[in-house]
C-alpha cells in the first residue's frame, strides 16, 4: 500500500464559527482537493459549466422529468457554482431539488394515466432513446416522451412472453392455458405499472442527504471518475457503495445511464463458474428462483443489491441486455467465493508439434495484506513457475486477461522473477519526485520465453507487469487493442479528521486520486493503457472500454524514464514472430467473424431509435438471435491442443472428485479458447 508523503493538515482556520453541516462539507472537499489530489482543477466558472452539466445528466440523464423551460431557468447559476462552493452554499442544489420533486409528481400521473389504456402494438412508430435528445418543450411533450418510452418497456416484456407462450403451444405435454395478446398485454401493463409505482416510492423517499451527495459528486468526479465523496452511512452500505459488490453472486457494478451495468466477474465467484453473466451486461430484471422479476431499470445501487443479494444456496434469476442487444435469463446460486480458484493455477500445453509450453493463470494481483500467513499472488506464482520448469516446460503463456489488479509489492516482486534486477514501475505524488519500486532480488527465476495474455478488463497491476515485460524486452504481450488504462491511485479521508476541534456532524469520506503509476520508460499506463505486441481482433475493438469511456479521465502524460537495461537477447526473434502471428490473424476466418460480430457490437451499441411495433420487434430480435447463436458455434474445441495437469498436483486432484470436476471443466474451456490456441503457436516459435 502506498502512502500519499503530504503533511498533517487542519481547515479549521477557513470555517466561520457558525459553520455547520452542509456550509462546512463544500468548504472542506474542495480544500481536501485542492491540497490533495493528482491533479487539482482550478474553482472557476469554466468548471461550474461542467459541474452544472454533469449534475443535470446525474438527475435526470435520460430527460424524462425536467422541461426546457426548466433548464433555462437554472441556467442563472451555470457560472455560480463555483462561487457557491467557495461559500458554502447550495442554492443551484436547492432550485434543482424544488423543480426536480415537481416534475417527478406530475410525471407520476402520466405514467399511471398511460397504462390505464391498452397499447397498439400494431402501429408504425418508433422511440428514440440518444443521449442528445433535447429536453421536452412542454407538458404535453414530457408526456408523450412517457409515452413512448412505457410502450417500449411494455412491448420488450410481451415479446418475452409470447415467446413462452409459443414454446408451451409447441410443447405436446403441456397442461396450461395458452394466454392470449391481449391477456398477455394486459398483465404486462399491470406489472410496468406495479414497478413504476415502486420506483416513484423509492424516489420520493430520497432524504436531502441522499440528493446531496449525487449533488457533491458531480463536482468531484470532474477532477476524475475515482474521485468520490461517500457521506455517512451504516457499515453495510458504506461497504456497498465503496465496492459496488453483488454480495451472493460475486460481480461488481455500477449505476449508469439508468441502467446498474456489470464492470468485473470476481474470480471464484458463483457468477464466474456459472460463466453467462459478462463485464458490460446491463441487469434488467431481478428474480427469487422462479417468482415474480422485478425491474431495476432507473434503480439505485443499493437497491438492486438488495434483490441480489440473499443466503447461500438460493438462486437468483438475472434478466440481462448483452452489449449485442439479446436479452437473456441467467439464473445463478448465491454462494461464498471458491477461494482456491482465485489463486494462480498452470498446466502444461502441447498442441500438433508436441513441444511443451506452460501455461499460468492470475486472475488478481492477490495478497496477504494482514501478514497471517495467507496466501499470496507473487508467492503462488514462484510456485507454479518452479513446477513448471520442473516438468520440462521450454516457454512460458502467463494469462492476466481479466485480471483487474491488487497488491502492488506482489507485482513488483512477480516481474523480479523474468529479469536481472532493477526498477519495475515507478509512483508519482504531484509536487514529489517518483518513488521508484525495483525488484532487487537479484536473478530470473524464469529465463525462457515469456507471452504475456491481456484484454481490455486486465488493469492496474497487470498493466504494470505487461509494460515491464515489454519495457525490459523481456517478452511478447498479445491481446486486445489496449489494457484497460487505470493508472491511478486513490486513497480514502475522513472529512472529520481534517476538521479542528469538534462539535461538527460527520460528514463522511472522500476518496482522492492521489497518484499516477508510470512506466520505466517514463510514459504513464493511464488512459492508453498498455498496447500489445500482437494485436487480435475482439467483441469490444470498436466499443470505448476501460478508462477511455469514463468522463473527465486523467491525462496520459510522460516522466523521465528510469535507468534499466533492455534484455536485446531475442529481440530479433521476436520481429519474425509477431510477423508469422499477425499474418495468421489475419488469415483466420474465425477471427475475420469475431472482427464482423464486433462491428455488429457497435452497432448496436450506437443504435438509439427502436421501433414500437411489435412484428417489426419480433422480427429485429429473432434476427439478432439466430446471429448471436451462429456466432457461439464458430468457437469449437480444438482437438490437436492437448491440456496436461501438472504431475504435482495429479495426487491433489485425484483425491478431491470436486477439484477433478472443476479441473475438467477449466481444460474444457481452455480447448475452445482462440485466442490461447493462436498463443501457443507464439510461445512455440520463441523456443
Amino acid at each position: 500500500m502506498i502512502v500519499v508523503p503530504v503533511a498533517l493538515i487542519s481547515w479549521g482556520f477557513l470555517l466561520k464559527q457558525n459553520d455547520t453541516g452542509e456550509e462546512v462539507l463544500l468548504k472542506v472537499i474542495k480544500e481536501n482537493l485542492d491540497y490533495m489530489h493528482f491533479a487539482p482543477l482550478e474553482m472557476n466558472d469554466e468548471l461550474s459549466e461542467k459541474a452544472f452539466d454533469n449534475y443535470l445528466d446525474f438527475v435526470d440523464g435520460n430527460k424524462r422529468f425536467l422541461l426546457a423551460e426548466d433548464v433555462e431557468l437554472l441556467k442563472v447559476n451555470r457560472q455560480l457554482i463555483d462561487d457557491q462552493t467557495e461559500a458554502g452554499s447550495y442554492v443551484f442544489f436547492d432550485n434543482t431539488l424544488a423543480l426536480v420533486s415537481k416534475r417527478v409528481k406530475e410525471c407520476q400521473t402520466y405514467y399511471r394515466e398511460i397504462l390505464a389504456t391498452p397499447f397498439d402494438f400494431t402501429e408504425k412508430e418508433t422511440v428514440d432513446f440518444g443521449e442528445d435528445i433535447p429536453y421536452a418543450a412542454n407538458a404535453a411533450e414530457m408526456k408523450e416522451r412517457w409515452r413512448k418510452y412505457l410502450k417500449y418497456n411494455v412491448l420488450t416484456r410481451v415479446a418475452t412472453a409470447l415467446d413462452i407462450e409459443k414454446a408451451k403451444e409447441a410443447d405436446s405435454t403441456n397442461t396450461d392455458e395458452i394466454k392470449s395478446l391481449e391477456t398477455i398485454e394486459k398483465e404486462t401493463r399491470e406489472a410496468v405499472l406495479k414497478n413504476h409505482d415502486d420506483w416513484f416510492e423509492r424516489l420520493n423517499k430520497l432524504d436531502r442527504k441522499e440528493r446531496l451527495s449525487t449533488y457533491v459528486n458531480a463536482i468531484t468526479t470532474l477532477y476524475d471518475p475515482h474521485t468520490t465523496y461517500f457521506p455517512p452511512a451504516d457499515k453495510e452500505n458504506f461497504d456497498i457503495r465503496m465496492s459496488g459488490q453483488l454480495q451472493g453472486i460475486g460481480a461488481q457494478l455500477q449505476e449508469k445511464d439508468g441502467y446498474i451495468r456489470v464492470t468485473s466477474i470476481v474470480p471464484g465467484s458463483p457468477s464466474a463458474l456459472q460463466g453467462q453473466l459478462k463485464a458490460n451486461d446491463l441487469i434488467l430484471k431481478v428474480a427469487q428462483g422462479d417468482g415474480e422479476a422485478v425491474d431495476i431499470v432507473n434503480a439505485r445501487i443499493d437497491d438492486a443489491v438488495k434483490l441480489i443479494r440473499g443466503d447461500k444456496g438460493t438462486e437468483v434469476r438475472l434478466t440481462v441486455k448483452k452489449p449485442d442487444g439479446t436479452v437473456v435469463v441467467i439464473p445463478i446460486i448465491r454462494d461464498v467465493v471458491k477461494l482456491e480458484e482465485t489463486y494462480a493455477k498452470s498446466v502444461m500445453l502441447k498442441d500438433a508439434s508436441n513441444k511443451k509450453v506452460g501455461y499460468l493463470y492470475l486472475p488478481s494481483f492477490y495478497a496477504d495484506f494482514n501478514g497471517e500467513g495467507g496466501p499470496s499472488s507473487s508467492k503462488d506464482v514462484k510456485r507454479e513457475l518452479k513446477k513448471l520448469q520442473k516438468e520440462g516446460a521450454k516457454s512460458l503463456i502467463f494469462d492476466l486477461r481479466n485480471n483487474g489488479g491488487g497488491s502492488l509489492q506482489d507485482v513488483v516482486d512477480i516481474a523480479g522473477y523474468f529479469i536481472d534486477k532493477g526498477p519495475v514501475v515507478q509512483v508519482k505524488a504531484r509536487n514529489y519526485p517518483p518513488r521508484i519500486l525495483e525488484d532487487e532480488s537479484g536473478g530470473k527465476i524464469w529465463d525462457m520465453p515469456v507471452v504475456i495474455m491481456v484484454n481490455e478488463f486486465s488493469a492496474s497491476a497487470s498493466e504494470i507487469l505487461a509494460a515491464a515485460i515489454q519495457d525490459y524486452g523481456r517478452g511478447i504481450i498479445v491481446g486486445s487493442h489496449t489494457t484497460h488504462g487505470k493508472g491511478s491511485v486513490q486513497q480514502f479521508f475522513d472529512l472529520n479528521r481534517t476538521l479542528r476541534g469538534t462539535g461538527y456532524p460527520d460528514l463522511g469520506a472522500l476518496k482522492i486520486t492521489t497518484q499516477k503509476f508510470y512506466r520505466i520508460d517514463g510514459s504513464t499506463t493511464q488512459l492508453k493503457g498498455v498496447t500489445p505486441d500482437i494485436i487480435w481482433p475482439d467483441n469490444y475493438t470498436y466499443i470505448p472500454t476501460g478508462e477511455k469511456e469514463q468522463h473527465y479521465s486523467l491525462e496520459w502524460d510522460k516522466i523521465e524514464p528510469a535507468e534499466y537495461v533492455v534484455d536485446v537477447t531475442d529481440k530479433p526473434k521476436f520481429k519474425s514472430v509477431i510477423k508469422s502471428s499477425q499474418k495468421r490473424i489475419e488469415n483466420n476466418s474465425v477471427f475475420n467473424e469475431i472482427d464482423k460480430n464486433a462491428q455488429r457490437w457497435k452497432e448496436q451499441r450506437d443504435k438509439h431509435i427502436f421501433t414500437l411495433n411489435l412484428a417489426e420487434y419480433q422480427a429485429e430480435t429473432k434476427a439478432q438471435k439466430e446471429i448471436s447463436d451462429e456466432y457461439s458455434k464458430l468457437f469449437k474445441s480444438f482437438d490437436e491442443m492437448k491440456i496436461f495437469s501438472l504431475k504435482a498436483d495429479t495426487d491433489d486432484l485425484k483425491a478431491d472428485s470436486t477439484k477433478m470436476e472443476r479441473a475438467n471443466d477449466w481444460h474444457k474451456s481452455l480447448r475452445k479458447d482462440i485466442y490461447l490456441y493462436e498463443t501457443i503457436q507464439v510461445a512455440e516459435e520463441l523456443m
